[in-house]
């Protein structure tokens, strides 16, 4: 599923109603003149329904494209950034699920180095913001052991 916001929802919809009559693209300059946003906006807003693979978005000119996908609509970019942070969380949980050994605990820095390096490659303050959560919510626990740091997988 993907997700975007309301204004690129209204974006993608004009985008639809002009894709029959422009086969060669919607041009830039008609989207404009519809929705009235400024064309800087415009063309973030382009940008980042192409990053979704939702458009094709080039010489100034737009496509569908051409696969279908679900798309969830929410209200602003704060509500996007949130959603994507619960599911960077719930990847990040099943991450620890899969690094945990037999007694639920994995390093500090194995888990941590997952999480920058791997799949997910979070940033630093995203990473320690989402081991902070998974804390807070009970699913994880920081142990100091002999041997080290550990992170105890809860539940």
């Amino acid at each position: 599923m993907i997700n975007i916001t309301r204004n690129e929802e209204v974006v993608l919809n004009q985008i639809k109603i002009y894709d029959i009559e422009y086969p060669e693209g919607v041009p830039v300059s008609i989207l404009r003149k519809e929705l009235g946003f400024h064309e800087y906006d415009l063309v973030h807003i382009l940008e980042e329904l192409q990053n979704k693979d939702l458009v094709v978005f080039k010489d100034n000119k737009v496509n569908l494209s051409e696969s279908e996908k679900e798309i969830n609509t929410v209200n602003s970019k704060k509500d996007l950034e949130e959603l994507e942070l619960d599911q960077k969380e719930k990847d990040s949980y099943k991450l620890i699920q899969e690094l945990v050994d037999d007694k639920n605990l994995v390093s500090k820095y194995t888990l941590e180095g997952h999480l920058l390096y791997g799949d997910l490659e979070l940033s630093n303050f995203r990473m320690y913001h989402i081991i902070l959560s998974l804390q807070n919510k009970g699913l994880l626990k920081s142990i100091n052991k002999d041997d080290g740091e550990y992170y105890l997988l809860v539940g």
